[in-house]
């Protein structure tokens, strides 16, 4: 066998594996968070807490590396539209950006009375992180790399969690069954 008939390797191999982290990191945060608030409120600092949030922070970086990779991805399969994905990929990062520096300040107060977010951060930063996503989603469904309901179903997700957070768990169980199916090369048609 040479080189040229070896099998195809997908070129991004750990993107599934960063998908299915992510999610799993976001439902941990859910799931402490319910039990941060068992006795009606949350306790700042209390270990649920804290540890929900690491989780939480954890996971955005984590789905930093899903918006990277699938950037990358979809420039390997699919030459058009490359702008949109640009655009998608930079709009998902700052939303990140801008998660990370909200759990952060929630994690470490000092660093919330040293740097306040402004609302446009509070604000834009999880719709920029969720559309950059999701768009990025949608082009995957073109090329093959994601069935059609998998946005549906990280969408829906993200709607779960907007609507009330302790739908946080619920959203990501959503989150987790639209980016179990992806790939790293198109399916065969």
């Amino acid at each position: 066998m040479t080189l040229t008939d070896a099998p195809a390797r997908p070129a991004y191999p750990w993107l599934r594996p960063t998908a299915v982290t992510a999610s799993l990191l976001l439902l941990g945060y859910g799931i402490l968070r319910l039990i941060d608030r068992l006795d009606g409120h949350s306790d700042k600092g209390a270990w649920a807490w804290n540890t929900g949030h690491t989780l939480f922070l954890l996971g955005i970086v984590t789905f930093g590396a899903l918006i990277v990779g699938l950037h990358g991805l979809l420039r390997t399969v699919s030459p058009r539209p490359r702008t949109v994905d640009d655009v998608a990929a930079v709009a998902g990062l700052v939303g990140g950006v801008c998660f990370v520096w909200v759990i952060l300040g929630d994690l470490f107060p000092r660093f919330a009375e040293a740097v306040p977010p402004p609302d446009a951060v509070l604000l834009g930063g999880p719709v920029l992180f969720e559309l950059g996503l999701l768009v990025l989603l949608v082009r995957a469904v073109g090329p093959r790399l994601l069935p059609a309901w998998g946005p549906v179903l990280v969408l829906a997700g993200f709607v779960a969690i907007a609507v009330n957070l302790d739908l946080l768990p619920v959203g990501a169980a959503l989150v987790f069954g639209g980016l179990l199916p992806l790939r790293t090369r198109p399916a065969r048609r």
